[in-house]
């Protein structure tokens, strides 16, 4: 007997139909999200090689609106300039910079600033129209309101970064820029999953292999997210052009635990000593790879032929991909075509993770 819904007094099944979205409503959505993820993604690799030029503190002041145009005059620029040898970085690294040279970073910074602003425009005035014309799916509204808590908390954690850097240091606080990165990651995850999510339907899978590929595909997550926050107190650091060979670090696999805890208090080590962050960074890697082929050897077992164990497979692939990325990287130095490449592809891990991960999610 079906339930009558207490409000429409239609069957509970057609009241449901009728409170959700249409399809063509739901694919109008989720071609809206996968472009904000685009954007996002967009935004990390721009982000990237702001810092790989070093012009994230080419802009010294905050100004959200006033700062949408760069400067327009002589003046203007000579003005920013000015601002900019105020700070320890133009005197520690960039004496010699002249005012081209220093046009170069700015607009690095500017258009990263900006398409900051373009993602949240994308963000919010879709978002209105969507929701006052009633086509966002069910429970969306929430989840919607919360990425864009993440997006302008991601704004504001980019500001705090460059701050530190503006006194008493030529770079940004590690631990800022990794805190902006990860808020970044998991802005774009979340976006992913949420457009991932309005495919039609999920896996076929047996009930009793559902638990086992989740626990695999949710930890790969985690362990993403892990690596990009290690990935950047590794940049930040300038830790990937120290101690640059493979598979050794130092000489060693595993180094001395007196230097690896050089620094006191113990924990400072986490974040401030080179050895230890780019050691913890290559580590993880190694436990990263050794679980993604670990899921893709599982999926092939117990669910061969099947979308998750496609999936799996390519998250795997990735996964090796981005090693070999990184030891190249690290190798050479981190030369800027491959410092981009690598943080590029952390990204492209991250959303193929998140989409197997949702997939599993609805299997059934």
């Amino acid at each position: 007997m079906k339930k009558i819904h207490s409000i429409t007094g239609l069957p509970h099944t057609r009241a449901e139909s009728l409170s959700a979205a249409p399809p063509a409503s739901h694919r109008a959505v989720a071609i809206w999200l996968w472009s904000l993820a685009g954007l996002v993604f967009l935004m990390v690799i721009v982000g990237g090689a702001t810092r790989l030029t070093e012009s994230g503190l080419s802009i010294t002041e905050w100004k959200p609106l006033t700062g949408i145009l760069p400067p327009l005059s002589a003046d203007g620029w000579r003005a920013e300039f000015e601002n900019y040898k105020k700070i320890p970085q133009y005197a520690r690294i960039f004496p010699d910079m002249d005012l081209g040279g220093f046009k170069f970073i700015f607009l690095f910074e500017w258009s990263h600033r900006l398409l900051g602003r373009l993602i949240g425009l994308a963000m919010v005035v879709p978002l209105v129209y969507f929701w006052a014309k009633g086509r966002l799916p069910l429970g969306f509204k929430p989840k919607l309101l919360g990425v864009l808590m993440l997006g302008a908390l991601q704004g504001f954690a980019g500001w705090w970064m460059v701050k530190s850097g503006l006194t008493g240091r030529v770079e940004v606080a590690q631990e800022r820029l990794a805190i902006h990165l990860l808020l970044a990651s998991l802005t774009f995850a979340a976006l992913v999953w949420l457009a991932a999510s309005l495919k039609a339907r999920g896996d076929e899978l047996p009930q009793h292999l559902r638990p086992g590929l989740k626990w695999f595909a949710g930890g790969t997550v985690l362990l993403v997210l892990l690596q990009i926050g290690l990935g950047a107190l590794v940049a930040g650091l300038r830790a990937g052009r120290a101690f640059n060979t493979w598979p050794l670090i130092d000489g060693y696999f595993w180094p001395p635990l007196d230097k690896l805890t050089l620094l006191s208090p113990l924990w400072r080590n986490f974040l401030d000593n080179v050895l230890l962050v780019q050691f913890q960074h290559r580590m993880t890697a190694y436990v990263l790879l050794a679980v993604a082929l670990a899921q893709a050897l599982y999926a092939s077992r117990v669910a061969a032929g099947s979308r998750a164990e496609r999936r799996a497979l390519a998250v795997a692939g990735l996964v090796a991909m981005q090693a070999l990325i990184g030891i190249v990287t690290l190798v050479l130095a981190v030369p800027l075509w491959t410092g981009l490449l690598h943080q590029t592809f952390a990204m492209i891990v991250l959303g193929m993770a998140v989409a197997h991960a949702q997939a599993l999610s609805k299997a059934g």
